[in-house]
């Protein structure tokens, strides 16, 4: 059986590409799961479609045969993320985001919610995942994304999201955990709110080991060919 998904990527690549779905609309989340699936072996639950449609949309992912990011960017007193966290586990996610502000205490906790979550629900582990600092944001002191990463270290978390600037100090500091880099675009495109923005080819020859995109290609007229033309380097 080939390992190349049909005018998709290779396996080894699409495991590594997560599709941000920012909508507010199931119908909309299912539809471009669906169609992009041949690109992306990881789909990013946010806010907004969390917001819209709950536990719900961790469920539908889940079903398309999809591992789930749930972006929530959890910041809250211990208790409350581990008990969320928890939450999360259960329900399938593959990946789940905390806010690295929330300090150490607060990232132990949610690391330990989530994977005793998914160990009662009889699921693989998974990643715990601390924010730095938000991709929108270019004036942050250099000295943060260290900081933040030693309590993620500390804290126990298997990931940290952060700029395609930082992924080489991060994997320096800590050549073990999982970095995921958000911003994504293609080459001349529009950055919107995400001045760091680099391209899938940069963000993977930089070490990130996993790729968030959404607007890149989700706001396109045509999706499936945003996708193709996004990856093509690849």
């Amino acid at each position: 059986m080939s390992t190349t998904a049909t005018n998709g990527l290779p396996a080894s690549l699409r495991e590594k590409m997560a599709l941000a779905l920012d909508v507010d609309d199931l119908v909309h989340a299912n539809r471009l799961a669906r169609d992009l699936k041949p690109w992306f072996g990881v789909v990013k639950v946010g806010l907004e479609l969390y917001t819209a449609a709950g536990p719900d949309a961790i469920g539908a992912m889940v079903d398309h045969g999809l591992d789930v990011f749930l972006d929530l960017k959890l910041h809250d007193i211990p208790t409350t993320v581990k008990k969320a966290s928890r939450v999360a586990g259960a329900l399938g996610v593959s990946y789940l985001t905390m806010h690295a502000h929330g300090g150490a205490a607060m990232l132990r906790a949610g690391a330990e919610g989530l994977a005793e979550g998914a160990s009662n629900a009889g699921l693989a582990p998974p990643t715990a995942l601390a924010i730095t600092v938000l991709t929108s944001d270019d004036s942050a002191p250099d000295h943060i994304v260290p900081n933040r990463l030693r309590l993620a270290i500390e804290a126990g978390c298997g990931g940290i999201v952060c700029s395609a600037a930082d992924l080489k100090s991060v994997g320096e500091m800590a050549p073990r955990i999982i970095r995921v880099t958000p911003g994504i675009r293609a080459a001349g495109a529009e950055r919107h709110d995400q001045p760091k923005a680099v391209t899938p080819k940069q963000a993977l020859d930089a070490g990130a080991d996993l790729l968030v995109i959404g607007r890149a290609v989700t706001l396109a007229d045509d999706p499936v060919a945003a996708a193709r033309a996004l990856f093509a380097e690849l």
